[in-house]
């Protein structure tokens, strides 16, 4: 039998970060929210989970978008969010032991020439100064594609801070913005490891290669974070990246928020042509007249709404959007540390990048183009049971990694492809940590098709969708849904798959908010 349950407020469908930090602010404006999560707890891919006895770990795990404006305005401190480490280093691990270390002003190792040493200085210097251009459109709404005064005045604004630039570095944002980065790398670095590295921040969760298009532009997303601190710079959160998300469920709850978790949301539901509530997957009805969908666009309008529920236009539009997921995430148990060679135990806390050089990144990708993994994939590696104790039992270890590359449309099936795939994996991580193997206790690999069903995220992709320039700002998701709304009257969005994109940021939400509460 069908429950119904009223409120007048505003749901949120889906506790990821977005959707709290949504359901936050709404609160805050004196609005009643109720956040439901299909999950039994709150954070989606940025949760802390238990993946073996004892040892815990998140899909998402190295924080570097968090923007310190949410985190001041809805005092995340104060609802237990501290680092376990702050301003991480990253290695580029070569087998033989000659690393490169690669901080936010400097580059040191064995083989570096004096030429590379000042081409990382100026490198840095007009990255960090170009993904400042994109990070001071985090926290705005997007124009829209019209002749509108305002929605001009703001792309005119958008054209100052680029002219402001300087005449020098304004062309070379305009010359480079859109182009792929193996060519930037190229014209700027001879040191394999450290072109390997600086490309695999470029493609890391994306469905592309270093000579893939739109690659400089990725790379800059990654350094355009409004953290207050270099651009780029990597924390590890106590209590792994689920402890910002459960500040943010705090905050929210604190503001008045209700958030209900193990609540599936099977259908959204009309009244005419308006919204008027949720239907879980329980049966129970709940009516509002505004939802806001932290879930992708797909998952939203395909799966809850029902594409017969929209024109034909939007719904082609809909289905258009790129978001296949060629990422996937490992979490080892470990008996205890890794040997890596020629790092000493202090390194081992540092961020470790497998990507001895661009031409191996472009080949990793290579096999995903037939429907194949990769052969010697890459990797971002971290240990983060070295900085906070908690996340293992004492004396062990968590291992957790990024691997790429592996297709969402495995040409024989995950079910077949996934053993064979850790065996890829351990094999490379081998050449690296000699012994590796006799230490792990337990194994898991969250491939995109797991991350889809296990998080409801249609295609597997970590971002909702491709970030590139066509699915960018007032294009994203799609045109007529850039502001965070959708054609059905009371329903938004708020999730990864808006502007201005994926990683643990927060600013899609915070916007999402300021939409609904303007209508």
């Amino acid at each position: 039998m069908t429950k119904y349950s009223n409120n007048s407020g505003i749901i949120i469908i889906g506790g990821g970060h977005n959707g709290l930090v949504c359901a936050a602010y709404l609160a805050k404006a004196g609005k009643k929210v109720t956040v439901l999560e299909a999950a039994d707890q709150v954070g989606g891919l940025a949760a802390t989970r238990e993946f073996a006895p004892g040892f815990r770990a998140s899909v998402a795990h190295l924080l570097y978008l968090l923007d310190q404006d949410i985190r001041k305005e809805l005092a995340l401190e104060s609802h237990g969010l501290r680092m376990a480490r702050t301003g991480l280093e990253t290695i580029a691990l070569a087998e033989d032991g000659n690393h490169i270390t690669i901080g936010p002003d400097r580059v040191d190792g064995a083989g570096l020439s004096a030429e590379d040493r000042v081409a990382y200085k100026e490198y840095r210097r007009f990255m960090s100064k170009f993904a400042g251009i994109i990070g001071g459109l985090h926290n705005k709404i997007p124009p829209r594609l019209t002749p509108r005064r305002e929605d001009l005045m703001a792309l005119g604004k958008t054209a100052l801070s680029i002219r402001m630039l300087g005449r020098d570095d304004m062309r070379e944002f305009l010359r480079i913005g859109g182009i792929n980065i193996y060519d930037i790398l190229k014209e700027n670095f001879d040191h394999p490891l450290l072109k390997g590295a600086l490309s695999l921040d470029a493609v890391l969760g994306t469905n592309s290669a270093p000579r893939s298009n739109n690659t400089v532009f990725t790379a800059l997303h990654r350094m355009s974070g409004n953290t207050g601190q270099a651009a780029g710079a990597v924390s590890i959160p106590a209590g792994g990246m689920g402890a910002v998300t459960e500040a943010l469920a705090a905050a929210a709850r604190k503001f008045g928020a209700d958030i209900r978790c193990g609540c599936p949301v099977s259908r959204i539901l009309l009244e005419n042509t308006a919204i008027s509530g949720v239907q879980l997957a329980s049966g129970e009805q709940i009516t509002a007249s505004v939802v806001v969908s932290n879930a992708d666009l797909k998952t939203t309008i395909t799966d809850l709404l029902s594409l017969r529920n929209v024109e034909a236009g939007f719904a082609k539009k809909v289905g258009d959007i790129r978001a296949q997921g060629n990422a996937a995430k490992l979490h080892l148990a470990l008996d205890s540390l890794p040997n890596f060679k020629g790092l000493s135990p202090e390194q081992l806390g540092e961020r470790l990048v497998i990507a001895p050089s661009v031409e191996y990144v472009d080949r990793a990708f290579n096999h995903s183009k037939y429907g194949e993994f990769s052969a010697r994939p890459v990797a971002e590696i971290t240990l983060p049971s070295i900085h906070d104790a908690s996340l293992a039992p004492n004396g062990k270890h968590v291992l957790s990694a990024i691997i790429q590359y592996a297709p969402r449309q495995l040409g024989q099936g995950w079910n077949e492809g996934k053993a064979a795939f850790i065996e890829n994996i351990m094999e490379v991580l081998d050449a690296y940590a000699p012994g590796i193997r006799d230490k792990v206790i337990s194994t898991e690999l969250l491939t995109p098709e797991d991350i889809e069903r296990d998080f409801r995220i249609s295609g597997g992709h970590w971002h909702h969708g491709e970030l590139s320039l066509d699915q960018f700002l007032m294009m994203r998701p799609v045109p007529k849904s850039a502001q965070y709304i959708t054609p059905v009257d009371g329903l938004y969005l708020c999730g990864a798959g808006c502007h201005p994109g994926g990683g643990v940021m927060g600013s899609a939400g915070k916007n999402a908010a300021a939409v609904v509460l303007a209508q």
